[in-house]
């Protein structure tokens, strides 16, 4: 049986014997892409569709051929379809089952289609689906990430530049940067996401001299468009890179969110904890309370990263049209999705398990210098030049390095030796609370500043939810095609 099965897509011109065992084997791609079936079954139930509604072929052969592919359907949904392992790729695999069921009525499946332009679908509706399912996981982190800044408005932190305490913030500034950076990593999925096309009627390279219709296809995967060109578009493999890189945006965001939780919850940072909940331990050493959940984060980041480096690198320098290289699209395109997701469902579970230590952050501000900036700035609103305010507090800061004590230890009198605008109504500009209250340009961390942000958050939180939705999901869209009458009066 494995032999007449595997030569669906072979005739006397290519040896209808079938390929070697060992040769097929090797080339299949069944194995990574049986995770397209379902896709692979909505995709063909919208051509047996377009074919029926056109009388390429006839009601009743599309009607035995659509009811069956959603049995197939459903009994994938349920994990219970079994097909056998001794076929070139899933699209025939669908094929051959469906010959064993309705018998030769299947040969009528791929009428005016090639496997290129039906993987070509298929990938781009398991991107959709997965992209879609992004967006909306990103869309409840980012609100969550909103809640939290207006919870954190009054734990007072250092922000870090080159890793070196900067200037004084609010731990909800910090979460609103969080939020920012993910939601526009999600805005690259909307744009991979609008940027998909209908490519099925393409064929193998040219179209067909089938009189198929193709917007008809189209608008069951609407909002789709019919891609323009034939040729490009089975050698096209741009929408995967859009949303590898749309995916890999994302793990990078939660990684740099994993960077600034790992880092801060050591001793030598100590501004937040980990509950037990969320923390690991160590084999050897029982006082560990270790972040492996936010290290493994950014670890898989790196995989994230790989696969849109895998994609271009396949692509780079293919002629036109078709070539089989472009099977090896399957590893990154397929790992893309859930990779992003485990990590952003990782990262919404462990965070309320996250807790700022505002003593902490409170000591952090009093026992360094930064404040320097605020104190300058002060000068400034006094009509100084910045570079002499610069200098001025330049010069108090190696004051009180030269001292061994805080910037904020230096009274008003040795201040005024530094220059006689550091009075004690300029100094005030260094109690950190206020150099936070000050901050209220746009984007600052003052706090309406905050507000604005977390404003801002919410909204785009609901815009990418519902930009999510509307994109739907792959079961959503199955229902719609199964449903689509097979003619029309």
């Amino acid at each position: 049986m494995g032999g007449l099965m595997a030569g669906i897509a072979r005739t006397g011109a290519t040896g209808a014997g079938g390929m070697l065992p060992e040769l097929l084997a090797w080339s299949s791609s069944l194995q990574h892409d049986r995770a397209l079936m379902l896709e692979d079954l909505v995709g063909s139930a919208a051509h047996v569709t377009m074919l029926a509604r056109t009388r390429i072929i006839s009601v009743e052969d599309a009607r035995a051929l659509r009811d069956t592919l959603r049995a197939l359907y459903d009994e994938a949904r349920a994990g219970t379809l079994h097909v056998p392992d001794d076929e070139e790729d899933v699209h025939m695999a669908v094929e051959a089952e469906l010959g064993r069921r309705v018998g030769a009525v299947a040969a009528r499946l791929h009428t005016a289609r090639s496997r290129n332009d039906q993987v070509a679908l298929d990938l781009r509706l398991h991107v959709r689906d997965q992209a879609a399912g992004l967006v909306r996981e990103v869309a409840a982190l980012v609100e969550l990430l909103a809640g939290r800044a207006e919870a954190e408005k009054d734990v007072l932190i250092p922000a870090y530049t080159h890793r070196q305490r900067a200037q004084p913030v609010s731990a909800a500034f910090l979460v609103a940067s969080w939020g920012v950076g993910l939601a526009r990593a999600a805005e690259t999925l909307l744009f991979a996401l609008d940027r998909l096309e209908m490519p099925l009627g393409s064929g193998a390279c040219s179209g067909t001299s089938l009189p198929i219709d193709r917007a008809l296809v189209a608008r069951l995967f609407a909002p789709w468009e019919p891609t323009r060109n034939a040729l490009h578009t089975v050698g096209d493999r741009d929408f995967a890179l859009d949303w590898t890189w749309a995916a890999a945006r994302v793990v990078l965001a939660l990684g740099r969110i994993s960077t600034d939780i790992v880092d801060f919850s050591t001793s030598e940072f100590a501004l937040v904890s980990l509950d037990g909940a969320i923390a690991a331990g160590s084999s050897m050493m029982p006082q560990k309370k270790n972040p492996d959940v936010f290290e493994l984060v950014r670890g898989k980041s790196a995989r994230a990263t790989g696969n849109v480096v895998a994609l271009l690198a396949l692509m780079k320098g293919l002629a036109s049209g078709y070539s089989r290289d472009q099977q090896e699209d399957r590893l990154p395109l397929l790992e893309a999705g859930p990779l992003a997701r485990g990590c952003a469902r990782v990262v919404s579970v462990a965070l309320p398990h996250v807790r700022f230590d505002a003593e902490r952050g409170r000591r952090g501000l009093e026992e360094g210098f930064t404040q320097a900036t605020d104190l300058a700035e002060a000068l400034v609103r006094r009509g100084i030049p910045f570079r002499e305010a610069y200098k001025a507090v330049g010069a108090l800061v190696a004051m009180a390095v030269d001292a061994g004590a805080p910037l904020r230890s230096i009274d008003a009198a040795r201040a005024r030796a530094v220059h006689p605008a550091l009075d004690a109504e300029a100094l005030r500009a260094l109690d950190p609370a206020a150099a936070v209250a000050a901050k209220e340009s746009v984007g600052g961390t003052g706090p309406h500043a905050v507000d604005a942000q977390i404003a801002w958050l919410k909204a785009r939180s609901k815009a990418l939810a519902s930009a999510g939705a509307a994109h739907g999901t792959l079961e959503l869209l199955a229902e719609r095609v199964f449903a689509e009458p097979l003619e029309v009066s």
